[in-house]
């Protein structure tokens, strides 16, 4: 009877209800239905994934899909250090491209080298049946992990870091090289207390700027000792003369819990340059203010214009010169160059006024000047008679004879006292044939002290000057 009622019911369009047990049970049945096909379809996508996986390192794969596959957020994390044990070493060499020419005035040189990274990352390797001995990585840059070199005890960058100014590949076992283009302008070290003759010392080191030493160690490539030099080197190189690599000293290291490495390139200046330019002109100048010893003790306007011409023109030279070099407060040997070459110039123009000033005195006791005779070679008869006198004078002695003081071999210039002129004694000059008896000299005249003065210049002037230059050359040489 209750089927049927139930029959009834459901024709008459009206329904039992349902009972909860049921109910759950068909939500359960969907609900284990669901799981199924869920894990049905994951199993498939992980099967997919790994057969994809397989095949992404099938030769006919192209860069950027392998790539694409390594650096799954899934399995790699540029944000982490590569996982090595202990210490991640990072290898570093680098090659010099170029050197620009030097700014003598701030003392900093353009430096153009690549410097090469290399290191360890084993979450980069990758399948042997690849066809590419390494992957390269330029467009994936940013997502894969790169040591934080920082740039240290340099100048400026004058070229931003882009894309074709460096290189990144990825080899089979894990090994990333990365290479970049650097040009630097280094600020540079020098003595210029002894500037020309100093050679400046250019430095630049590398280092971490997050990870101490316990985390990254920087070694240089192969051990090597100076830097590696292009081919292309050898026509620009005019002015490097050694460079060294090397750990960074303690004491000169940023921060000393950190990895750091040094660059040393020490320049040399181009001592022809300033030879022609300063030190040979400066000689011919001063040399040129000696010719005035050689003119006549009144020839004004010749001995005039080439002492103020010369003093001119090194004053022109050496501010055209000092314009270009760095500004110190410390006495350089450029200042030395200066200071002595003009007292020269300047001590040969006052030379010329002592000597026109001595020339035009009035003559004493109205000695008359011979014109034409030599001032030294004039008194050089009375010298060497004044000699044989003296030599002879013991050979007399000997004989029985004995010589008279002043006698008759006297200067024929020098004036006597003679007592034959009655009772008042007179002066002659000693060829008049009378007894002397008191020998004075004659007063010299002004135009033979002027021309005596002339002569003395001409052997002090250019001897004391070259005792400067050997002096200078040496001594400043000395400390370069």
């Amino acid at each position: 009877m209750g089927w049927a009622a139930l029959g009834r019911r459901a024709g008459g369009g009206s329904r039992p209800p349902v009972s909860p047990l049921l109910s759950l049970s068909i939500a359960s049945l969907a609900g284990s239905f669901t799981l199924a096909i869920l894990c049905i379809l994951t199993l498939t996508l992980t099967l997919a994934t790994l057969a994809h996986a397989e095949d992404i390192f099938e030769e006919g794969k192209s860069d950027k899909e392998i790539l694409d596959n390594l650096l799954l957020s899934t399995r790699y994390d540029k944000r982490l250090l590569p996982p090595v044990q202990g210490t991640l070493t990072v290898n570093v060499s680098v090659l010099l491209l170029s050197l620009a020419s030097p700014d003598e005035s701030s003392l900093k040189y353009e430096v153009e080298f690549l410097l090469q990274q290399q290191w360890y990352d084993p979450r980069l390797r990758y399948s042997n049946r690849s066809s590419y001995e390494f992957l390269n990585a330029i467009h994936h840059h940013n997502d894969i992990w790169l040591p934080d070199t920082y740039f240290i005890m340099h100048g400026d960058f004058k070229d931003p870091l882009i894309p074709v100014h460096f290189a990144l590949r990825i080899y089979r076992n894990g090994t990333v090289n990365y290479l970049m283009r650097r040009h630097l302008i280094l600020s540079c070290q020098g003595r210029l207390n002894i500037f020309p003759f100093d050679d400046p010392m250019c430095s630049f080191a590398i280092e971490s700027i997050s990870y101490e030493q316990t985390a990254i160690t920087y070694v240089w490539k192969n051990d090597e000792g100076t830097l590696r030099t292009s081919p292309s080197l050898t026509t620009l190189n005019a002015y490097l003369i050694q460079n060294r690599t090397i750990p960074c000293p303690i004491k000169a290291s940023w921060r000393g819990n950190y990895s750091c490495l040094k660059v040393d390139l020490i320049f040399t200046r181009d001592r022809a340059f300033y030879f022609t330019t300063v030190f040979i002109p400066g000689i011919i100048l001063v040399t040129s203010s000696f010719i005035t010893f050689w003119l006549e003790w009144n020839a004004v306007p010749a001995r005039v214009m080439i002492g103020v011409t010369t003093m001119l023109n090194f004053f022109t030279t050496s501010n055209g010169f000092r314009s270009t070099l760095p500004v110190v407060s410390n006495l350089t040997a450029m200042n030395v160059w200066d200071g002595v070459c003009m007292c020269f110039i300047y001590a040969s123009l006052l030379e010329f006024v002592c000597v026109n000033y001595v020339g035009r005195k009035r003559p004493l006791h109205n000695v008359v000047y011979r014109p034409g005779e030599n001032p030294v070679t004039q008194r050089l008869p009375a010298v060497l008679s004044r000699i044989g006198i003296i030599l002879a004078s013991p050979l007399k002695r000997e004989g029985g004879g004995a010589t008279v003081p002043g006698g008759g071999g006297g200067a024929p210039n020098e004036i006597v006292t003679c007592t034959n002129c009655g009772p008042n004694p007179c002066t002659h000059t000693a060829t008049n044939g009378c007894a002397a008896e008191v020998r004075k000299k004659e007063p010299p005249h002004p135009i033979r002290v002027a021309k005596t003065i002339d002569v003395i210049a001409r052997i002090t002037f250019p001897t004391a000057y070259a005792v400067f230059l050997i002096f200078f050359f040496i001594h400043y040489k000395g400390f370069s």
